[in-house]
């Protein structure tokens, strides 16, 4: 089955280079591509009591801008729509943008997000943008990948895959990271930040499980001590040159929250490679 994967967008440069990093990453795959743009009718809000409706001026004058980028979208996009193990759906959606993402994922069976980590209204000063780090944390349906402004694709030789053992795996949850490792011949670096003085029993068998499951991919283990967990993966990272990092969103992990506000803000090098973010599919 061909692998279907949504590109929400809201026609920046950002958003634009993310699905061209998508296009890129998939080259040799067949995939289902799908791309997004809410819109909402202007003065309208969430809190609005009146809600905008098909055939409201403003209403339609959100839709046409909307159907209309989408459009000048994929002109932009033609080369590469010329690769015939891709194929392309638009879908102008009245939603705010969580939601929008959410509905398209449970309609189309998505299997995977990749966006731009910073959209049209965010600041050149912010890491991430709003609307970015709320899909990286809410959206459990299936892995997101938020990618730079400035990154551009080429095969990622390394992914980091920082854990603290603490939560059993499954396959499907690190599917998408496998995928990328073979397809790309990417390397994974686990990472690991000791707390204490040496692994549980519990963490120790989670250990060997993960072990287990990437066997077949290069990878490595690695441990640090004596390091906050924000510093520690961004020392590694930086260190390393590596060109990915993944994390495991998982509530009871002790970054379950990495990427929430105020902390997001204190990672430096996660602003300047792609981020996967892996779901708990419990």
């Amino acid at each position: 089955m061909d692998k279907r994967i949504l590109l929400p967008t809201d026609f920046s440069k950002n958003a634009l280079n993310a699905i061209r990093y998508a296009l890129d990453m998939h080259e040799k795959e067949k995939c289902e591509f799908y791309l997004l743009n809410v819109f909402q009718a202007k003065g309208y809000s969430t809190r609005s009591i009146m809600v905008p409706e098909p055939g409201d001026v403003d209403y339609e004058a959100a839709k046409k801008y909307s159907v209309d980028g989408l459009e000048k979208q994929l002109e932009i996009l033609s080369p590469r729509e010329e690769n015939p193990k891709h194929n392309f759906h638009t879908i102008s959606q009245f939603n705010s943008i969580l939601y929008g993402v959410k509905h398209v994922i449970d309609t189309k069976d998505i299997d995977f997000v990749i966006m731009g980590t910073k959209g049209a209204g965010d600041t050149i000063s912010t890491l991430f943008g709003t609307h970015t780090v709320k899909i990286m944390e809410k959206v459990t349906e299936c892995p997101v990948l938020a990618i730079p402004e400035n990154v551009r694709f080429t095969p990622p030789k390394e992914i980091v895959f920082p854990t603290d053992f603490k939560a059993s795996f499954k396959r499907r949850e690190i599917q998408v990271l496998l995928d990328i490792c073979k397809n790309h011949k990417s390397a994974i670096r686990v990472l690991h930040i000791l707390e204490g003085s040496k692994l549980s029993k519990n963490q120790e068998n989670n250990k060997v499980l993960l072990e287990h499951m990437l066997d077949g991919v290069d990878n490595s283990f690695h441990t640090m001590t004596d390091v906050k967990v924000q510093k520690g993966i961004d020392t590694f990272i930086q260190s390393r040159e590596s060109e990915m990092v993944a994390f495991m969103n998982k509530k009871h992990m002790f970054f379950g929250s990495i990427l929430s506000n105020p902390l997001v803000k204190e990672l430096g090098y996660y602003s300047e490679i792609p981020i996967l973010v892996l779901k708990d599919m419990d």
